[in-house]
């Protein structure tokens, strides 16, 4: 609950930003000279990017957890059995080890979304986020039925 409460928190912050900064773009045009001008709707670019990418970020955090819920309903999320430091960090070799039998588990059933979740959940506790949501998203696409069994 408390990482929604952040991540909503930083949502609204990113939301004044793109407001404040869409607003100097205007500013500058409003200037009409030829150098504020091109300054202002390039300005003006930045907070639509910034808007595209924080939807983008949101969608996939809610199919994300869409997903983890259907999953836990089935009982199918995966069992937390990775052998952790005294400070209380992941283990690599323990990591390495669920994630080999993850991906074994995929490669038997390519076609299946919940393998996929377990795999991006692997590739998490490996540390290999930018797997890890390529996985996720390829998760969501067959869950969705918009992607193809035959990998990510």
């Amino acid at each position: 609950m408390r990482a929604k409460v952040v991540y909503f928190a930083l949502a609204a912050v990113l939301v004044v930003y793109f407001v404040l900064v869409g607003s100097r773009g205007v500013m500058l045009i409003q200037q009409g000279t030829v150098i504020t001008v091109p300054f202002g709707l390039a300005v003006l670019v930045l907070p639509f990017i910034g808007a595209w990418f924080l939807y983008r970020t949101t969608k996939f955090a809610r199919d994300a957890d869409r997903l983890a819920r259907e999953l836990e309903a089935e009982g199918g999320l995966p069992v937390d059995e990775l052998v952790r430091t005294p400070g209380g960090r992941i283990d690599r070799d323990s990591a390495d080890a669920v994630f080999a039998k993850r991906r074994e588990e995929t490669e038997e059933a390519p076609g299946d979304w919940r393998s996929w979740f377990r795999l991006a959940v692997a590739y998490h506790d490996a540390r290999d986020t930018p797997r890890a949501r390529k996985a996720m998203q390829h998760a969501i696409a067959l869950h969705d039925g918009k992607a193809s069994p035959s990998g990510a």
